[in-house]
């Protein structure tokens, strides 16, 4: 039986510490914070990052740097037959991309997955591998279950401020400057390849009720889900403050009360584009192979 290690990316939410505590392999994201390069959850931690984003610095993303990916290949491929890396959607990176090139070199070792996920999706993801790893799956097998249950998850995003996506050239000034007069909360989605808009509303109560809509309706009709929703696994993330995100779910709960809504963080590479204080909901189909209750 193959040895397999599951590698992923900072964007997927797993911390350094909860790496080393569940046996998993973490790159940490690079970030230019006004010229200078930090890298997630090494020398810049969540606190840190939104100060600087609400100070208004310059903050752009970068993929891990080749020789990073390579070198942590190499040492692991010391103790492990095989290697399944599992970074962020290619749809919104170049670094799966990257890695998939890298894969060549080492034919039979290294499997990556793009299974066009990210942030707790992505998070989802990597325990469902490591359980199927550990379960005694070979590399290609968990590359091919993953691979064909890539589109079987949804995001919906709640922002608080138009303000960074104006900065990031995703809407025109006129437009963000006539959102914040009209108090308009965009709700966005991502669906594997891109983060795009889905709906605009006045309030928060509205925000909530539309992305809840929506995650039960891609439940009813993509994922065939009884009314239980006993077939998926229900998420939640928020940028900055955490006191929304814990009414929006126990909210939720009180409608799924058998549900275990994980509840992290959104990666900060999402995080640049849509600033502090936003909310969000996601879900993902159950793997047949796996056993729910030994994982997050």
């Amino acid at each position: 039986m193959s040895k397999v290690a599951i590698i992923t990316d900072s964007n997927s939410g797993i911390t350094q510490k909860e790496a080393e505590a569940n046996g998993i392999f973490v790159i940490p994201m690079p970030f230019f914070i006004n010229g200078q390069i930090h890298f997630e959850d090494i020398d810049l931690t969540q606190e840190q990052f939104y100060q600087e984003l609400e100070n208004d610095a310059d903050i752009s993303t970068s993929q891990p740097a080749v020789g990073d990916v390579l070198d942590l290949w190499n040492k692991v491929l010391k103790d492990y037959d095989q290697i399944v890396h599992i970074p962020m959607s290619s749809g919104l990176s170049g670094s799966c991309e990257t890695a998939m090139m890298l894969a060549a070199d080492y034919e039979g070792k290294v499997f990556v997955v793009n299974n066009q996920r990210i942030s707790i999706t992505q998070k989802q993801t990597v325990y469902e591998a490591k359980y199927m790893a550990d379960n005694g799956m070979d590399a290609e097998e968990i590359q091919k279950i993953l691979l064909d249950y890539k589109f079987e998850s949804s995001i919906y995003i709640t922002l608080e401020t138009l303000k960074y996506l104006k900065k990031g050239g995703r809407i025109t000034p006129a437009a963000a400057a006539l959102g914040t007069i009209l108090k308009i909360k965009p709700v966005l989605q991502i669906q594997g390849e891109k983060l795009d808009a889905f709906s605009k509303v006045r309030s928060i109560k509205q925000a909530k009720t539309t992305m809840l809509e929506a995650i039960q309706k891609d439940c009813r009709t993509r994922f065939e889900s009884p009314e239980d929703l006993s077939n998926m696994v229900l998420m939640m993330a928020y940028t900055g403050r955490d006191d929304e995100i814990k009414i929006f779910r126990d909210e939720v709960r009180k409608i799924y009360p058998d549900q275990n809504i994980m509840t992290d963080p959104l990666s900060l590479s999402v995080s640049c584009h849509i600033g502090p204080g936003a909310i969000a909901i996601a879900c993902c189909k159950k793997l047949p192979m796996v056993d729910y209750t030994k994982i997050n």
